[in-house]
């Protein structure tokens, strides 16, 4: 089953005018099931207008705070973020699932290494963890963020950033861009482009001086710093991004003719129990295929992207219309996930507890 869990909302504050920072209250039996790394995100759940609706937001605080704190701006026809601004109060309880997500690499604090960040809007609420638990517990490495705002009034947990520059002086760098205010620097004013990008690395960014590069914004400015930064010579493994939504994903989905004669056995393993049902192959997902059988299974963006639906692909065959969350080396131990993988075999067996 998905393992949600009802929290109390501790608190909400308002970061911007169109941005809540939502507090939970972990009861102490629930401490152990969600620990967190820097980085990660909450999935939650709730009934809006008689609608479920998931969504998965990045904890904005650090391990190290002992707290848990998410920051969700509302977005226009956003049914979640429109509920967490504008109805969600403190003294709720909200379905949430434990924290999740790779978007980190582990602390050494032995070691003295050189962090950049980029980050738009809210792509600042894992970056902020990350930033935060690493200058904390790496007492010898620096860290460089870009930070890219329409406005000053819209930054989102300005406060936070710059007394972390205050605590860090000589160690934690922050550079920020505003796209419809004037800045004295022409660099800092509008998006960041590939040609903002070579000035950035020619004046205040050594890329061979760096250890890792972390990237959370649009899906464009994600794909535009990952592929520059490469082109400069830093290692794929090196440079680790989450993005901000699904968009574009569905575009690429491949189309095919599906053959209604030609059944796929599917087999899903989950909670310890074994569903068994038959769907044409290649004509729905694994995921879609099991809820629609009223299976109870994780899931939150449906895009490739979150990794909450992984499972492993124990038999059969699939193909993966895209992944934006596996790591190679789990694709290669026989990872999937379910959301995107359309089965193309007589037989498929799925484990959701592996």
């Amino acid at each position: 089953m998905s393992k949600f869990h009802s929290l109390k909302v501790k608190e909400i504050e308002k970061t911007t005018a169109d941005c809540s920072v939502i507090t939970f209250d972990v009861d102490e039996k629930l401490i152990a099931d969600f620990a967190y790394t820097q980085g990660q995100y909450l999935t939650m759940k709730a009934d809006i207008n008689g609608e479920e609706v998931r969504r998965s937001y990045s904890l904005c605080s650090s391990p190290l705070d002992n707290e848990w704190k998410v920051a969700v701006k509302k977005i226009e026809d956003g049914k979640f973020s429109t509920f967490a601004n504008d109805v969600l109060k403190q003294g709720d309880l909200l379905d949430v699932m434990p924290p999740n997500g790779k978007f980190f690499v582990e602390c050494e604090p032995t070691k003295a290494k050189n962090y950049i960040a980029f980050a738009a809007g809210s792509g600042i609420t894992p970056i902020l963890s990350i930033i935060k638990t690493h200058l904390y517990k790496e007492p010898n490495s620096t860290f460089k963020l870009f930070y890219i705002n329409q406005a000053v009034s819209t930054i989102i947990l300005k406060e936070e950033v710059e007394s972390l520059r205050n605590v860090f002086l000589g160690r934690f760098e922050i550079y920020h861009f505003l796209t419809r205010e004037h800045r004295n620097v022409e660099l800092f004013n509008g998006r960041l482009s590939k040609e903002k990008m070579e000035i950035i690395c020619d004046k205040l960014v050594d890329v061979s001086e760096l250890n890792e590069a972390f990237v959370c914004g649009p899906n464009e400015m994600i794909f535009m710093v990952r592929d520059f930064l490469q082109s400069k010579g830093m290692p794929e493994k090196n440079v680790h991004f989450e993005l901000f939504n699904t968009s574009g994903v569905a575009a690429k989905k491949k189309k095919r003719k599906v053959d209604m004669s030609k059944m796929s056995q599917i087999h899903i393993i989950e909670g310890g129990k074994t569903i068994q049902f038959n769907i044409p192959q290649g004509s729905d997902n694994i995921l879609d295929a099991g809820l629609k059988q009223n299976m109870d299974l994780p899931f939150a963006c449906k895009g490739g992207v979150c990794c909450t639906c992984r499972a492993m692909l124990v038999e059969g065959d699939i193909e993966m219309e895209v992944n934006y969350a596996l790591e190679p080396d789990e694709v290669e131990a026989g990872f999937i996930l379910t959301c995107q993988a359309v089965p193309l075999s007589e037989k498929v067996v799925v484990n959701f507890d592996a």
